[in-house]
Parts: structure tokens; C-alpha cells; sequence
């Protein structure tokens, strides 16, 4: 394995430990409890040092890294406290908009590197055509089959447009959505869940992240 690649996962098993550690006091619990380590810590381990060590196996511009890791640092934050308290807290994905749109717009995304950064340009156009059409669809297919789709979820999706385009958050998406289905049916199989339990979507758009973070070609 690639040193960078293992360094990689290394610091992002750090990190994943301390968004766990964060999510488990913030937001502050309605009962004000502090949650031990339970499942949901090596969940959000592996997953952030999976995410990171993707990064650096895809990437090799220390630029391109610190742009695409800071957003992956925010959703593996996001990924613990959704899994948590099934929140997606205005402190981050609002900030991620804000984010997405400034590197997008200054030509430093190296998702959509290559392509003019100029207003309705073929760079900002795949972005403000992710921005809304990715929560304009999930809105719409959330109120068609009554899901429980929340604000933070459509938060989310408006800065996973902006920053990886329609297609290719598109891709993500479509990969994010078979790996979901078979861990949210394995769930089911062991009991763990029902059909009639509310699943938080959160962990579903966020794999779509960095998956359209590690598959851009």
C-alpha cells in the first residue's frame, strides 16, 4: 500500500474518532446525556479512514487534497451526528454552500478542473444545475413514496450539486444508493431494523460525496 494512502487512512481513523466524540455531546442531546462508544463509533472510524485514504489514492495535488479533504472532513462530521441524532446541523451544511459555491466560482474545485468558472460557463452550469436539481429530486421522490427526508438532507444535496456537478454527483449517487440499500437490507434480515423504521438518509448522500470525490475521471 501506498505510504501516502496509509497515512491517509491513519489520520482519518483520528478524525473519524473525534467526529464520533463530537457527535455524542453536539448538538447537545435533548437529555443532555453523553453517548458511550457504541456501533456507530468504528462505523464512523472506517468510513472516515476509508474516505481519506480513497482521497489520497485518487489525488495526488496537495491543492486538490486540502479542497476535497476539507469538504470530506465536514461530511464524515455530518455522517456521526446524523448517525447519532439523525441531524444534519445547520453550522456545517450551510457553511458547506457557501464552501462549494466560493471554489467552484474561483476555479480551484478539481472536480470540475478543466471547465470555465464564469456565470451559465460550462463549470458553474453542471453546478448550479447539481445545486438544484439534486434536492429538487429528492424532495419530489421523498414525497412521492412518504420517506423522511429532512431540511439537512436537501441542505446537503444543494452543496454536493454545487460541488461535484449533476453528473457527477449523479455517479456517486447510483453507487452510494446500492451500497445503502444492501447494508439497510442486511439490517432488516438481522432484525435490526423494519421496514417501517425511519432510516436517516444522511449516511446515503454523504457516501454519494465521496464516492464523486474518488470516481471523477
Amino acid at each position: 500500500m501506498d505510504l501516502a494512502v496509509l497515512l491517509a487512512a491513519v489520520l482519518g481513523s483520528a478524525f473519524g474518532a473525534g467526529a464520533d466524540r463530537l457527535a455524542a455531546r453536539w448538538p447537545v442531546h435533548e437529555d443532555g446525556a453523553i453517548r458511550g462508544v457504541d456501533w456507530r463509533t468504528p462505523v464512523v472510524v472506517l468510513g472516515s479512514a476509508a474516505s481519506f485514504a480513497l482521497l489520497a489514492w485518487r489525488w495526488s495535488e496537495p491543492a486538490d487534497l486540502l479542497i476535497l479533504g476539507l469538504y470530506v472532513a465536514a461530511l464524515m462530521v455530518l455522517l456521526a451526528t446524523d448517525l447519532d441524532q439523525r441531524l444534519l446541523p445547520d453550522l456545517i451544511t450551510l457553511p458547506l454552500i457557501g464552501y462549494a459555491a466560493v471554489v467552484t466560482l474561483l476555479g480551484l474545485n478539481p472536480i470540475l478542473a478543466g471547465k470555465t468558472q464564469l456565470l451559465l460557463a460550462d463549470g458553474d452550469l453542471t453546478a448550479i444545475l447539481g445545486a438544484v436539481l439534486a434536492p429538487g429530486v429528492l424532495a419530489l421522490t421523498d414525497r412521492i413514496f412518504r420517506g423522511a427526508l429532512g431540511m439537512g438532507d436537501l441542505k446537503l444535496a444543494v452543496s454536493l450539486g454545487l460541488f461535484f456537478g449533476l453528473s457527477q454527483l449523479f455517479v456517486g449517487f447510483l453507487a452510494a444508493s446500492v451500497g445503502f440499500a444492501a447494508v439497510v437490507l442486511l439490517l432488516i434480515l438481522m432484525r435490526r431494523v423494519s421496514l417501517k423504521t425511519a432510516i436517516p438518509f444522511g449516511p446515503a448522500l454523504i457516501g454519494a460525496g465521496v464516492l464523486a470525490a474518488v470516481l471523477q475521471p
